[in-house]
């Protein structure tokens, strides 16, 4: 073989080992990454389909098919309700969507939402939620996660099997309540509270496990609720209870992305997400409500009078729930009195 042949081969095999360690390089720049989305309600729900599924493909389509979220709705993954925290804490889930109050006591300050009579509309209690969330709960609450998003529910109200419309009749009702606030509230006037993750609900309340279940109207149509028992307590413009929700992340899974990738996971999370959120659970109500009208139950709206009651008889629960979360050095007054604040700052 000729030195200019030689020469040459060196050359062209020279060349082939750029070009594939530059496309190397190129595959590594335009990393692609799978998340996996863990959450506790069936698809057709209305956070799955009208909350997290949208946030997904917008996530799938800013980062150009890079970041690719599978979901597992109802438990798919494995374990109950109450473990998703742990999972996105231990990686298990790289997010996961879930309600602080499926374990008592661990997020004591996400509960001042939670206490009755505080929210106005999802929207807006969202919104007041985000920025507490932000203020006083990422570094304490949250200090082992990467919180996405946070918001609540709409209006709580009452299902039961009975006619329930004050206080005095939840006297010895069994009762199921999804958070540790609610709980107290219901046991302090005279149900027999029963706590239980919500997709045990249906089954609950068709073998008489519990006589009633408090939750919102967009709960009720996967849970079929409605079909199960045919009476339901509104609070007119008042809102008996809300609960709290998280979109969590593993936080060593964020840390781990390439910074564009967490700047596309930054700016499809916080505030705008938090309330888009709350919006879009609490317009699920709709439909719920007109399932129940449809079937012909029986719906009572409370009078501004009515109410009252109910708002006098619940009123030691917050006093409690300060002086619980003071013995553990939160100032839960100043709490409440933020919350309030931002909430009929978001309100109006």
């Amino acid at each position: 073989m000729t030195l200019l042949r030689r020469s040459i081969l060196k050359l062209t095999g020279a060349a082939a080992l750029s070009a594939l360690a530059l496309g190397a390089a190129s595959v590594a720049s335009a990393q692609e990454v799978t998340l996996r989305l863990h959450q506790f309600l069936p698809a057709p729900a209305t956070v799955p389909k009208n909350v997290l599924v949208p946030w997904i493909e917008k996530i799938h389509a800013e980062s150009d098919g890079r970041i690719e979220i599978q979901h597992f709705p109802s438990m798919q993954l494995g374990g109950k309700p109450p473990e998703l925290i742990d999972q996105a804490k231990d990686g298990v889930a790289d997010i996961v969507w879930t309600l602080p109050g499926y374990t008592p006591g661990r997020f004591p300050q996400t509960e001042v939402f939670e206490l009755p009579f505080m929210m106005t509309n999802a929207e807006a209690v969202s919104r007041a939620y985000w920025d507490m969330a932000e203020k006083h709960m990422m570094d304490t609450d949250f200090k082992d996660l990467k919180i996405l998003a946070t918001w609540v529910h709409g209006p709580g109200l009452i299902h039961s099997a009975d006619p329930i419309t004050s206080p005095a009749d939840l006297d010895g009702v069994k009762l199921r309540a999804p958070t540790r606030i609610t709980n107290k509230m219901f046991a302090s006037l005279g149900a027999t509270a029963v706590g239980m993750p919500i997709p045990a609900v249906p089954e609950a309340l068709s073998k008489g496990v519990i006589d009633a279940t408090v939750i919102p109207w967009e709960v009720t149509a996967p849970l079929k609720t409605s079909e199960l028992v045919e009476n339901h307590l509104e609070f007119g413009d008042a809102s008996l209870y809300t609960s709290t929700f998280v979109l969590a992340m593993n936080k060593d899974t964020y840390e781990g992305l390439p910074d564009d990738l967490k700047a596309i996971i930054d700016a499809n999370s916080g505030a705008e997400l938090s309330a888009m959120a709350g919006r879009e659970t609490q317009a699920g109500d709709v439909p719920g409500r007109a399932i129940a009208e449809d079937l012909g139950n029986s719906i009572t709206t409370l009078t501004p009078e009515q109410v009252a009651e109910w708002q006098a008889a619940a009123a030691p629960i917050v006093d409690a729930w300060i002086a619980e979360v003071s013995e553990q050095g939160i100032d839960g007054a100043a709490l409440v009195e933020e919350a309030r604040a931002l909430i009929a700052k978001y309100s109006n």
